[in-house]
């Protein structure tokens, strides 16, 4: 059974950086596109950026482009967010999600594609 497991969370301080980590396991991770998605309060859980099996192909929410790096590391079995220039509207639960796909370059936006999803981090931003 495929595991997500993220870490990084915690409490930022806006004009921060943070760099969330998911851990694969249970299954072959190049065989998974992966996202992040996150949950502000109050809201619902919304699309952040999503990478292709290679690691070569990402994609962003409008919220987060220019400010934020997606990738992965294959030999790890673990994908990464680096998260530069924090806004308060950042504060969030973020995930890490698994789609399982064949073709080159695939990648995917849409929540409910995904196969599997993580627990979830806590970020806090605060002024």
């Amino acid at each position: 059974q495929v595991r997500l497991v993220e870490s990084g969370g915690g409490a930022m301080q806006a004009g921060g950086s943070l760099r969330l980590s998911c851990a694969f396991s249970g299954g072959a991770f190049q065989a998974y596109a992966m996202g992040w998605f996150r949950r502000a309060p109050g809201k619902e859980r919304e699309f952040v950026a999503t990478i292709d099996r290679s690691g070569k192909y990402t994609y962003y929410a409008d919220s987060v482009k220019g400010r934020s790096t997606m990738s992965r590391d294959n030999a790890k079995n673990t994908m990464y967010l680096q998260m530069n220039s924090l806004e308060l509207e950042d504060a969030a639960v973020y995930y890490c999600a698994a789609y399982y796909c064949t073709g080159p370059g695939c990648f995917q936006t849409r929540e409910l594609e995904y196969h599997y999803w993580g627990q979830g981090t806590q970020v806090t931003v605060s002024s």
